[in-house]
């Protein structure tokens, strides 16, 4: 479906969630390294829960690999400093949708080199940003949303009600 890219993540649970979201939507999730946590972190593993075989993940020296190794791929760049709306954009599968660090989010660099392709999520002016996971999670549902769910359930039930 979509390429979460997740560029020096340094919380443990943040990342564990977003395992969570990539096995919930079938996103395949981008790892730039230094991260900051071993992979084998219990927090880690705590927020992902017994997701992590559900969802495939690729691991990177620095975001010039990730371009490197995929350079057909349309790449979008969250920040808060980004003057294009998320829900702008046509997403399409395969899209990179990319998240920095916690701390200080993608280098400004970075973002300069690729303005027209960087997104943010709206939020009232006197808010920093967003937790990192809940970022991932909006900016997913809303790829995902534009696309028709494709391979997503179509309705839920209740048990023990037959329907």
């Amino acid at each position: 479906m979509f390429n979460i890219l997740l560029v020096e993540p340094e919380i443990p649970q943040n990342t564990g969630n977003i395992v969570r979201t990539c096995a919930a939507t079938g996103c395949r999730l981008h790892l730039v390294r230094p991260l900051g946590f071993e992979v084998t972190d219990k927090y880690l593993k705590r927020a992902g829960l017994d997701y992590w075989h559900f969802v495939d993940i690729t691991y990177y020296d620095s975001i010039e690999e990730v371009f490197a190794r995929n350079p057909d791929a349309a790449f979008y760049f969250f920040s808060t400093k980004a003057a294009k709306n998320y829900a702008q954009i046509q997403y399409r599968p395969g899209d990179f949708l990319v998240f920095g660090k916690e701390t200080r989010g993608l280098p400004e660099d970075l973002l300069a080199a690729h303005y027209d392709h960087c997104v943010r999520l709206p939020m009232r002016g006197d808010i920093r940003s967003l937790n990192l996971a809940n970022s991932v999670a909006v900016a997913v549902f809303e790829a995902w949303r534009q696309n028709g769910f494709a391979g997503g359930e179509s309705c839920g039930h209740l048990t023990g009600r037959g329907d």
